[in-house]
């Protein structure tokens, strides 16, 4: 029960290596969370960006209670930021009951004026109440889609112009190829690309490598490529009832190929194969364009509420949709892929 909380305590991960006591005696809640939470993720990030990492863990007893995963982002451009956590759509806190989580948070917050950072970012997807976390982000969705039994039955639950568009990307000269490290630089090609098209920093190659190693079979790669080509790619991780597409991407020049339509098709496919119940498509801003991609396959919005314990600044102003980047943006877009390749990695890092 809560009230047999003893402490808190806080691990700190030397060199990337998760604490393994946290995972020996987990509560059912922590040993029920879904992928995005596996604390494999804080090994994931900090080998690739080179940021702190944090665990604030609540223990009843010898037994688990509550997990807060954080990390320490820091740059020379935006200042210091405690997040749970980069690139992962979904983190923050793990708890058995509401008294363990409001303890997590507390110690969260003490943490952040600790290390003097701009603000604590958590990413749940539910809101916690608490007297420090005062913003909060609601204006984007995780967008899910229950699955069948059956690729078959699935297909069946398309609408007429998807199931148009699906066979018209198989009607392509593709292929269609999965695979992990092997299919790295392959996918890696067509993600750079297409964040260079959309005016976006990439992440470095070595995010991805990490993925595919620190989750194992759990993770792995799908290129759809015309000819040699890679034209559209997606990253796959597996969790216990859920499959998520943490990045996906195609070439622009092939949209009128339906080649993207092509490869999702194949990650539903696969996640079925994997007996999993749920696909996440990832976040997306409520009736946008990737949005309405996500909902054509069926997929319904859920809750992500980004809660905000915010010590210096306005956290909004450093947000893409503030407006403040549209000419960088514009500038971004411009420049030579293989810049990008170069000088993305280590400006992406140094933002939360």
């Amino acid at each position: 029960m809560a009230s047999q909380v003893g402490f808190i305590s806080v691990d700190t991960c030397c060199g990337g290596d998760v604490p393994h006591p946290i995972c020996q005696t987990p509560g059912d809640t922590v040993a029920r969370s879904p992928l995005h939470y596996d604390l494999a993720w804080l090994n994931v990030v900090c080998g690739a960006f080179g940021h702190r990492p944090y665990v604030l863990v609540v223990r009843d007893g010898d037994r688990v209670a509550g997990v807060l995963p954080l990390v320490l982002v820091k740059s020379l451009l935006f200042g210091r930021f405690l997040v749970s956590l980069p690139y992962v759509n979904s983190a923050g806190v793990i708890a058995d009951d509401d008294a363990v989580a409001t303890a997590l948070i507390d110690r969260a917050v003490q943490l952040a004026d600790e290390l003097n950072v701009r603000h604590l970012e958590l990413r749940h997807e539910r809101e916690y109440k608490h007297p420090a976390l005062a913003h909060q982000l609601t204006t984007k969705v995780h967008m899910r889609l229950e699955l069948p039994a059956t690729a078959d039955a699935l297909w069946t639950q398309f609408k007429a112009k998807v199931r148009n568009q699906i066979r018209k990307g198989q009607q392509q000269d593709f292929t269609v190829a999965w695979g992990g490290l092997d299919v790295l630089d392959d996918f890696y090609d067509v993600f750079a690309r297409n964040m260079r098209d959309l005016g976006t920093p990439v992440f470095g190659r070595r995010l991805f490598r990490n993925i595919l190693t620190e989750f194992g079979d759990r993770a792995e790669m799908c290129v759809v490529r015309n000819g040699r080509q890679p034209i559209a790619a997606g990253l796959l991780v597996h969790g216990g009832r859920m499959t998520e597409v943490p990045s996906a991407s195609s070439l622009r020049q092939y949209n009128r190929t339906n080649a993207n339509m092509l490869l999702y098709w194949n990650l539903l496919q696969r996640a079925i194969e994997r007996g999993q119940a749920v696909f996440d498509f990832g976040r997306s801003s409520i009736d946008g364009n990737t949005y309405r991609f996500k909902k054509q396959w069926g997929a319904k919005p859920a809750d992500a509420v980004w809660q905000y314990y915010v010590r210096k600044g306005d956290f909004e102003q450093m947000r893409r949709e503030s407006g403040n980047f549209d000419r960088l943006i514009g500038l971004w877009r411009h420049l030579p892929v293989a810049l990008t390749r170069l000088i993305g990695p280590m400006i992406v890092r140094g933002i939360p």
